[in-house]
């Protein structure tokens, strides 16, 4: 077996800066977080009453509740979507409940906190920022281990997945979405550390994908993922077959059964072979807009170009049931700005691969080891993949399905961000910390948009 050698890992304490950022980034994180939790209108997030009805059914009646006809009313929806959940509206709400067919082990969770708080909805919310939370020190631990000696990337990394407006919003909302991101985050953590060939048992990354699969659909793709890394290493160690296929068993036995048990209740419950619920909750909800129907109606180059623009937009923030888009705030340069963002941070992550002899600056991506670099790539693939999965048959145009995939999105726009820094303003060494710095004043925009757009755009 070859040896490999490892990259030197500094400590969070080798620099008072680094330290007081990522404090500040914490502080920050959870003091706007907070404020998102307690002062979004009730019911004013991405299919909040339905996910919140399964926690209630979890905690009254024990799991799992069924999804069923009548779980999902789309004039009842049309008509509390319209009037801003008017109180005067929420004779029903409990009735909505079209996300029941979802694996149980958020809402098992979040059924204590509901006992707790007497079904408190502001406590729940509190719950999810909390996960949240756990996202983002994971996505500076992440980028730290594969990029040590580069702080001000790590951090700023970490201030973008912290910060984003629309993460930011769904971090503080009921839905599953925080737990599922905490998995996917500690799975790449490990899975980076196991490709660095430090001590990582099988059985944890098996252990982790299982909690996945109970977890949320959104999230399976672990169950790929983990085998790409685990011959990833094999490929490069030149071990032996029968190490590879143990470890591979070993895995799929741990993760197999814990997915396995739900879905063996998924086929008793829906029946063979719907073994994850998905064609019964198509079945409920079944007058969802479709995609054929747009494409006929529009032809499929507007349909092209509507999902690409509002992918964009609700990926950086398009707020309540995307009802509130930020076109016109701040005279419409938002979207502009997070464009220029993204732009600058993808081309200067493409520029920066590219090597040269005397690479200036340096090629932050570049540096990064061949098999992280294809984990972290085939992360954003497969992420992208699911996504247009969704959209084939129901319009599924939510830029937030690609937030499983953020943290290598954040590493990448930010390392090609702090390459343009360091090509453009490299002389002037007190801008170093500029990056991280810059994408931490994400924060006053959060609290901006929440006070003077979210609050009074989504009030009763």
């Amino acid at each position: 077996m070859s040896t490999v050698s490892r990259p030197r890992v500094t400590t969070m304490a080798g620099s008072s800066i680094e330290k007081t950022l990522f404090a500040l980034i914490m502080i920050g994180y959870f003091f706007a977080g907070a404020l998102y939790a307690i002062y979004t209108p009730a019911w004013q997030a991405p299919d909040e009453p339905a996910h919140y009805n399964y926690i209630r059914q979890v905690a009254q009646d024990g799991c799992c509740p069924q999804i069923e006809a009548g779980d999902w009313n789309s004039d009842y929806l049309a008509q509390l979507t319209s009037t801003r959940f008017a109180a005067e509206h929420l004779g029903q709400l409990e009735t909505i409940q079209y996300e029941d067919h979802h694996p149980p082990l958020y809402y098992l969770l979040a059924s204590v906190v509901f006992k707790l708080g007497a079904g408190d909805l502001k406590a729940l919310r509190l719950f999810s920022v909390v996960l949240g939370a756990a996202v983002v020190v994971l996505s500076y631990f992440i980028a730290r281990r594969i990029m040590p000696s580069q702080p001000q990337i790590v951090l700023g990394a970490m201030a973008l997945v912290a910060f984003l407006p629309q993460h930011l919003s769904m971090m503080a909302s009921v839905n599953n979405d925080a737990l599922a991101e905490v998995l996917v985050a500690l799975a790449l953590l490990l899975l980076v550390r196991y490709l660095h060939s430090e001590n990582v048992p099988i059985w944890q990354l098996g252990l982790i994908t299982g909690a996945a699969l109970l977890t949320k659909i959104t999230i399976s793709f672990l169950a790929l993922l983990v085998p790409l890394a685990i011959w990833l290493k094999w490929r490069r160690d030149s071990d032996s077959t029968r190490s590879l296929l143990r470890q591979l068993a070993t895995f799929a036995l741990i993760a197999g059964i814990l997915g396995g048990l739900w879905w063996l209740r998924n086929m008793t419950v829906y029946g063979f072979p719907d073994f994850l619920g998905l064609a019964a909750h198509d079945a409920v909800v079944s007058d969802q807009p479709r995609t054929a129907d747009y494409v006929a109606q529009h032809g499929f180059a507007t349909y092209l170009t509507q999902i690409a623009s509002t992918a964009f937009k609700s990926f950086w923030g398009q707020f309540g049931w995307m009802a509130l888009p930020l076109d016109s705030v701040l005279g419409g340069w938002i979207y502009r700005g997070f464009a220029l963002l993204t732009l600058a941070g993808f081309a200067g992550a493409l520029h920066s691969t590219r090597q040269s002899r005397r690479p200036e600056p340096p090629a932050y991506l570049a540096r990064i080891a061949r098999p992280v670099c294809i984990l972290l790539l085939t992360t954003a693939l497969l992420v992208a993949a699911q996504f247009l999965y969704y959209n084939i048959e129901f319009q599924q145009w939510q830029g937030r399905y690609h937030y499983p995939a953020l943290i290598p999105i954040a590493l990448t726009i930010v390392c090609g961000v702090e390459y343009g820094r360091a090509r453009l303003l490299s002389r002037w060494g007190w801008l170093n910390w500029l990056t991280p710095l810059a994408l931490n004043s994400l924060f006053a925009l959060d609290i901006y948009l929440l006070f003077r757009v979210i609050v009074p755009g989504l009030s009763p």
